[in-house]
């Protein structure tokens, strides 16, 4: 049976409720060269992440999928760190963000190399951390794939399809997608374990009906910044039967070590008590909300 892979072991669809997709322990966005790059106090993160974890536990938050990987600051020791300290599980991530984040020795690195290290990392352990990566998370360009994000999905794709991880991609361009589903597929890897992270950004919704329709996991997960058109997307796409594949989240958090102190935190609990109300609101039945909530996101990272 497919299990959850956590910081705090394997987890049941019967252990677990809510589950947050899209969000942030820890992050660093300036690139790995900057001075102070990924680097904080464990106990400063958790004296200042605590209290935002604890009011999601509040609303029903059970697990939550940490989507910093390398090149925007994975420290799986601090996200280890908060999760005992809390007694959430949260789903690390292997995988490599996108130019002008990825490091040089991936650039360097093959092809096989990354597909290696990959499967390393979600068959084992991630840096001697006895965490196991639970999944792959990606990006892509705007202006669409370099050769090496080509190299890198490839090796995801490799190291997908071996461990059935799925592979989310920070990509704002649904033509992007596109060429992304392209590329997978040629590799052998099914685009129904492939969540097109960020889906909101792109404004031609015929594309993300596209996208839906070839198997690909849609993520809504800036839910807060506009209710309206996230309402009415949401609403098309499950009168068009394709509520099997939609994810909902914030994209919120966090911990910066770019700022003083970590800078101010945004809470997890927007989706909760603002925003389905309003899909209660629309008509929207609780077997669905618990379907957009806790059965999708399983389905989605367990395996």
């Amino acid at each position: 049976m497919p299990n959850l892979i956590t910081t705090l072991g394997h987890k049941s669809p019967a252990e677990l409720g809510m589950i947050l997709p899209h969000e942030h322990i820890f992050v660093d966005l300036r690139t790995w060269d900057t001075p102070g790059y990924a680097q904080a106090e464990v106990e400063d993160v958790i004296q200042l992440m605590a209290p935002e974890i604890a009011k999601a536990r509040e609303v029903g938050v059970t697990a939550i999928v940490e989507c910093s990987t390398i090149g925007v600051g994975r420290r799986v020791d601090i996200d280890l760190a908060v999760s005992k300290a809390t007694n959430l599980p949260i789903v690390i991530p292997t995988g490599i963000y996108r130019e002008p984040w990825v490091p040089d020795w991936a650039h360097a690195a093959s092809e096989a190399k990354l597909a290696e290290w990959m499967l390393s990392e979600l068959q084992g352990e991630i840096e001697g951390s006895g965490v196991q990566a639970g999944w792959i998370k990606l990006s892509a360009g705007d202006q669409g794939l370099t050769a090496c994000e080509s190299k890198i999905l490839r090796a995801a794709a490799t190291a997908g399809r071996e461990t059935n991880a799925i592979i989310g991609s920070h990509t704002i361009q649904g033509r992007v997608v596109r060429d992304q589903l392209n590329l997978i597929e040629k590799m052998g890897y099914a685009p129904d374990r492939f969540i097109w992270i960020h889906t909101q950004k792109e404004q031609d919704f015929n594309l993300h009906l596209e996208m839906a329709r070839r198997g690909a996991w849609l993520e809504y997960d800036t839910i807060g910044d506009n209710d309206e058109g996230d309402l009415q997307n949401i609403l098309r796409l499950l009168d068009a039967g394709l509520g099997d594949q939609l994810l909902l989240s914030h994209d919120r958090g966090w911990y910066d070590p770019a700022l003083p102190g970590g800078g101010i935190p945004k809470p997890y609990t927007y989706l909760s008590d603002q925003f389905l109300p309003k899909l209660r609101a629309e008509g929207v039945d609780e077997g669905t909300i618990r379907q957009l909530t806790q059965d999708n996101p399983y389905r989605a990272f367990a395996r």
